[in-house]
């Protein structure tokens, strides 16, 4: 793929909690320079986001339940809905790791759900569901949870666990999803190597915080 094809896959990330509001914009005029798909910002951050990539066709995208998904639900839901009312486009939520683990099938397929629904005709709802932490069984039951709720896409990390996206855990997810949801490999993407790895397994978004080094065909650090 063209570098340019790329780059329209790509979520520019920067979720560290150290960051300013110059790193802010920063990251919003890279987004601007390059045409990413996003800009992925912490939620604080996305009036300044939303105002920097006014008429850049640039969304933006914030986090939900971040970094663990132990949230209740009703307060993701709130955080959803507050985001989406400050400008963002996209969310992108954290699945309730924990009540998947306990067998609880059922509390993470609401979590999911009441995030869709206050997003419903607003913004897009990715699922972050932290495959580090996951068996394979459980990727796929996690997988199904996300389609059978309604979400647009399935997320493979935070970026902050034990491990980021693999071409593997890209392929398992694509098979139980289908062909149309969307999927996000996010999670030590630094390289455009690997970024075409990822797209060619089935990623349809990437997320990165070296998106620059990606579509200049270098090697960045971060996320």
């Amino acid at each position: 793929m063209k570098p340019e094809q790329i780059a329209k896959m790509i979520d520019h990330t920067l979720l560290s909690a150290v960051s300013t509001k110059d790193d802010i914009l920063r990251i919003c005029g890279e987004a601007r320079k390059y045409g990413f798909a996003t800009v992925c910002v912490n939620p604080y951050w996305i009036p300044v986001a939303v105002q920097a990539l006014a008429g850049s066709g640039v969304g933006v995208a914030t986090v939900v339940g971040f970094p663990l998904g132990a949230s209740r639900t009703e307060i993701k839901a709130a955080e959803a809905k507050d985001a989406v009312e400050a400008g963002a486009t996209e969310i992108d939520m954290v699945l309730n790791v924990g009540a998947l683990k306990s067998g609880d099938r059922e509390a993470a397929l609401r979590d999911v759900r009441a995030v869709v629904e206050a997003c419903r005709g607003k913004a897009a709802v990715k699922v972050i569901i932290e495959t580090c932490y996951l068996t394979d069984e459980e990727k796929r039951e996690a997988s199904l949870i996300c389609k059978e709720a309604g979400a647009d896409f399935v997320k493979t990390s935070t970026g902050f666990g034990t491990g980021g996206a693999t071409v593997a855990d890209i392929e398992l997810i694509r098979a139980v999803v289908g062909p149309e949801m969307g999927i996000k490999a996010s999670g030590g993407v630094r390289g455009l190597d690997f970024a075409e790895k990822l797209i060619e397994a089935g990623a349809t978004r990437l997320g990165a915080s070296a998106s620059v080094a990606i579509v200049t065909g270098g090697k960045g650090e971060g996320y």
